[in-house]
């Protein structure tokens, strides 16, 4: 039993692109789906597709980027925890790495990255950081 899904995800994510592997999979739920969509828009994922296998439950198995050998995703961090929510409105939201990289929030409006909420005008929880 996983006790922080997100935080799951981020590990397997960061772990795969250490390893250079080029798919990883993680059990399915409905918000990683939308953490990978917001990271397959954003362009730090190929894609992600749903595996279901009889007598076992369904999987995302995710396609990760690399450029020149490297991952694309060089860091990626959980920032709000089971144990320690964050939240924050967007005019305390501040760019990542001078705007390279993204925050993942959980709004009101759904599942976006920081740009997103922005334009929405809409703050959350910071669910992770990605550069």
């Amino acid at each position: 039993m996983v006790n922080d899904p997100i935080g799951d995800l981020i590990a397997r994510i960061k772990n795969a692109g250490m390893r250079g592997r080029s798919k990883v999979s993680t059990p399915a739920s409905k918000m990683r789906a939308r953490v990978l969509d917001v990271l397959a828009d954003e362009g730090y994922i190929r894609g992600y597709a749903l595996v279901e296998k009889p007598g076992a439950f369904p999987e995302f198995e995710i396609e990760l980027k690399y450029f020149d050998g490297l991952p694309v995703i060089a860091e990626i961090a959980r920032v709000s925890k089971p144990g320690r929510r964050v939240y924050t409105s967007i005019g305390d939201l501040k760019p990542i790495k001078n705007g390279l990289g993204i925050s993942i929030l959980s709004t009101p409006k759904g599942v976006m990255s920081d740009n997103a909420a922005r334009d929405a005008n809409v703050g959350g929880e910071v669910l992770c950081r990605v550069y």
